[in-house]
């Protein structure tokens, strides 16, 4: 799959992005895809994106959002804006698919992290919630600046110091080339 990346699926979670807009196309200001969301009982864990925002608009079906501890439904034709530093997670709790538009501000390398992501899960090197082992989820937290919902950022950052020079010498990598194209540097 390395030459099309702008539709991809992760077959643990149930999840299918195509992506609308690139860092690259926007001088990193933006990345927007749109999520659709397979039926599923929970969602992944919930994520704190440390420097980013997300808006995210429902534009078939509904999800079910936890945002900071508290839970609601967005249903098609809703909106909301997630600001960055907030533990957040979403799902399709419903009987058919839903469909999320996702932009994330500023676009950093999120793209990437979610085409190793679901690259990992596609070789099964995920567990059945879609997450990498530590040593590889420690990397790809430090590289994304993508965190658990707890504990606090700043200790996760410290727990995960000491794991990221032990993955990087067992050979993990915060980017695979057989998931996503050479970065633009």
């Amino acid at each position: 799959m390395p030459n099309d990346h702008n539709v991809i699926e992760n077959p643990v979670t149930g999840e299918r992005v195509t992506f609308r807009k690139r860092p690259a196309e926007t001088g990193g200001a933006l990345l927007e895809f749109e999520l659709a969301l397979e039926p599923r009982p929970a969602g992944p864990p919930e994520q704190i994106h440390a420097r980013q925002e997300e808006h995210i608009a429902v534009t078939s079906g509904s999800v079910l959002l936890r945002l900071g501890g508290s839970q609601q439904r967005l249903s098609t034709g809703t909106a909301m804006t997630l600001p960055a530093g907030v533990a957040h997670t979403l799902w399709n709790d419903g009987d058919e698919e839903a469909r999320v538009v996702v932009q994330v501000r500023p676009a950093l390398s999120t793209d990437v992290a979610i085409e190793t992501l679901f690259g990992l899960a596609r070789d099964g090197k995920t567990n059945k919630h879609g997450n990498p082992n530590p040593l590889q989820g420690a990397l790809l937290a430090r590289e994304y600046e993508t965190f658990f919902g707890w504990p606090a950022v700043p200790l996760q950052r410290a727990l995960l110091a000491p794991l990221v020079p032990i993955a990087r010498l067992l050979g993990y990598r915060a980017r695979y080339p057989q998931y996503s194209e050479p970065k633009d540097d």
